[in-house]
């Protein structure tokens, strides 16, 4: 059983950035990665549709006799968690990127403002205000939406002019003022943290989720005895449609050219 795949789930390339954060800390682990590119990005998506597609992405997963499955992605993790643990919680252990944070955010943060940006599906739940706010600790939480960031990110346009611009736009905002560290609320953000820290002057620390996921993953399979016993090489990476953007991202992220399996979802 050890050495059964772990599965993990976005709506695009977001979600490579912890796919690579797993295998950089898990490295016997396999991974099956599937990017709903289909449907991105999921922020602008309502409720019900994400909650659909993650649904129907769990079912592909499990046929792949997962042992663990990663929903990569903050505004899947804000609609559909809790659907996804009383969907197929008893047959496979599931991980979210947002529980990892919170319990980072609660270890470091105390006291303290933080903010975060992500998507307006994100934003607009108020999970990490909500779930900071029950800890009772004294952690005040600033959100902002920044739906531009991720089709930006997907196009390719970061480490650029209009990046800069867009970023410095967004985090000027007054609505983040006097934070000590801003969740990068989507897994698509890693790949600007760099232009992010610049523009905060590493004044304030940009917290992304792949590492700290990975971290809590490899915790959570040793500790139920599921961690690969050896080293299997067979990652798979599946997407519901073929962008040239997502099989570019995919060399960038693990340094070769990735074979991707085409799987429509709805036919």
């Amino acid at each position: 059983m050890n050495n059964k795949p772990i599965g993990v789930f976005d709506s695009g390339i977001g979600g490579l950035t912890v796919a690579r954060a797993i295998k950089k800390l898990l490295p016997n682990e396999s991974l099956i990665y599937f990017g709903d590119t289909a449907h991105l990005p999921y922020g602008d998506k309502s409720e019900a549709a994400i909650q659909a597609y993650s649904i129907k992405i769990t079912d592909v997963l499990l046929e792949k006799n997962c042992k663990a499955i990663v929903v990569a992605c903050n505004s899947a993790s804000a609609s559909a968690y809790n659907l996804l643990q009383e969907y197929a919680g008893k047959r496979v252990e599931i991980v979210n990127v947002i529980d990892p944070m919170i319990e980072f955010v609660n270890k470091h943060f105390r006291r303290q403002t933080v903010g975060v940006i992500g998507t307006k599906r994100t934003v607009e739940s108020n999970i990490y205000s909500k779930k900071l706010k029950v800890l009772n600790n004294g952690i005040i939480c600033k959100s902002l939406a920044t739906p531009l960031l991720v089709p930006m990110i997907e196009e390719g346009f970061f480490n650029q002019r209009i990046s800069h611009d867009i970023i410095d736009n967004y985090l000027s905002s007054q609505g983040l003022a006097d934070i000590k560290a801003l969740i990068l609320g989507c897994t698509h953000y890693p790949l600007i943290k760099e232009e992010v820290t610049n523009f905060l002057e590493h004044k304030v620390e940009a917290l992304d989720s792949s590492e700290i996921t990975a971290n809590f993953l490899g915790q959570k399979l040793a500790a139920k005895g599921l961690l690969a016993s050896e080293k299997v090489e067979n990652d798979e990476f599946m997407v519901s449609d073929f962008t040239q953007s997502f099989e570019s991202s995919t060399k960038l992220f693990f340094g070769e050219l990735i074979h991707l399996t085409l799987y429509k979802l709805w036919e």
